[in-house]
């Protein structure tokens, strides 16, 4: 099989769009009956759920699980079959991606500041944590340890004291990295029960102020039902790549592609090109890749199902698409200087031939939980940001009252706010 390659015309980029637009009715009427369970019969609904969706029998005495001793290097014994332990080679690259993480999320934490507006009127910011985040870490067919990186330690970063996390099956990797990171609270749910658990709270599960990390489609349907009453990082829809390339190493493009779309079925990878040989090859490499991959893996599926080669009339019309569809992972592996300064949405961009997007995925350093199905057009990617919460304070002596008062009085009287009028009035 190789991609299909279709001319990008204003129907088909309506149809693309128009795809990730639609709201998941069925997932979120079976999100729905799963929260208000949990919400109004706590353990007994989060535990019945998770026997009924992942198989496993809990109680308020193994919910929890350990990471202490996970951090083990795996041993050669014989007759062992299934290692508990985790290898050299892992806490090597642990130890890696988690000091490049901290890196750019002490970057990005927002700082103090105070500036004095006019004479005796001084305004500052202060950065306070908040109390509480729950670390959603999807454990499908494999327990996605680089998401534990992705969320925890930009919170860790932003000073926030409770770190929950969630696993319905955490893996040995997955212990390790919490036992790293000193993370002790790892509950073994997932699912829309898992949110319901930390979003409300249940006598196991404390209730927090914040989820993150992305699920599947029922988990992301959960988030946004409690997002009213629990903040949540942002939507997670499938995950989507484009490459946005007229030239290149196609072997390199075609693998990119790839590694997207083996996350699920229905990823979407994409290559934009106004090139018909270059897509050609691509499409060509595409094919001999995927017979090299097991059959079960989801790329196949989504190759079929979603991926596509887009031929664009113009470098300028493909920017222009990109900008509107405004995807989560951006690649610009040729003349990228160029490209970039055309983008204006993207979750991330990769620049230049060498900038692999499983790089970004696990040890650049850049964060991987990122805006999908257009949000990308307003705003970013999870950072050490979204664990803070920024407070002005004013401060005001007798001079700025009288720099102020008679201004907000004047306000206050078009507005027809009496009281406001006379909370001013009463200090001249």
């Amino acid at each position: 099989m190789t991609m299909r390659i279709l001319r990008l015309t204003p129907s088909l980029e309506k149809a693309l769009l128009r795809a990730r637009s639609g709201r998941d009715r069925e997932a979120e009427r079976i999100a729905s009956r799963i929260l208000e369970d949990v919400r109004r019969h706590g353990d007994s609904a989060l535990f019945r759920w998770t026997k009924k969706l992942d198989g496993a029998t809990l109680t308020a005495s193994t919910v929890w699980t350990s990471c202490k001793g996970a951090a083990r290097l795996r041993r050669s014994l014989p007759g062992r079959k299934k290692s508990t332990t985790v290898s050299p080679g892992f806490l090597r690259a642990l130890r890696h991606a988690a000091h490049n993480i901290r890196r750019i999320a002490e970057q990005q934490l927002p700082q103090p500041w105070t500036v004095t507006v006019e004479p005796g009127v001084r305004v500052r910011q202060i950065v306070r944590p908040i109390d509480s985040v729950g670390c959603y870490i999807p454990g499908g067919r494999f327990a996605l340890v680089s998401t534990l990186l992705m969320t925890a330690i930009p919170a860790q970063v932003a000073g926030v004291k409770r770190i929950i996390v969630a696993c319905a099956r955490p893996s040995p990797e997955l212990l390790a990295t919490a036992n790293f990171l000193g993370i002790e609270e790892i509950a073994r749910i997932g699912g829309a029960q898992a949110i319901a658990a930390l979003a409300f709270g249940t006598n196991s599960i404390p209730q927090v102020e914040k989820i993150c990390g992305p699920g599947n489609r029922f988990v992301t349907a959960a988030k946004q039902l409690v997002s009213h009453e629990c903040a949540i990082d942002l939507p997670a829809g499938p995950t989507e790549a484009v490459i946005l390339a007229d030239f290149g190493n196609p072997a390199w493009v075609a693998a990119d592609l790839l590694a997207q779309a083996e996350h699920a079925s229905d990823a979407g990878s994409f290559l934009i090109t106004t090139s018909i040989s270059f897509a050609r090859r691509v499409a060509t490499e595409v094919g001999s890749q995927l017979k090299q991959l097991d059959p079960r893996n989801p790329a196949h599926a989504s190759m079929k199902k979603t991926g596509a080669i887009l031929i664009a009339d113009s470098r300028q019309a493909a920017c222009a698409f990109v900008n509107r569809f405004a995807p989560e992972h951006l690649s610009l592996p040729a003349a990228p200087n160029a490209l970039v300064a055309k983008i204006t949405s993207s979750g991330t961009i990769f620049s230049g031939p060498y900038a692999a997007q499983p790089l970004g995925d696990y040890t650049s350093g850049s964060n991987h939980v990122l805006p999908t199905g257009g949000w990308a057009r307003r705003r970013a990617g999870l950072s050490a940001a979204d664990f803070v919460k920024c407070i002005t304070v004013q401060e005001i002596s007798r001079q700025g009252f009288s720099r102020l008062a008679a201004t907000a009085e004047a306000f206050a009287s078009a507005e027809g706010l009496l009281a406001h009028r006379n909370a001013v009035t009463v200090r001249r």
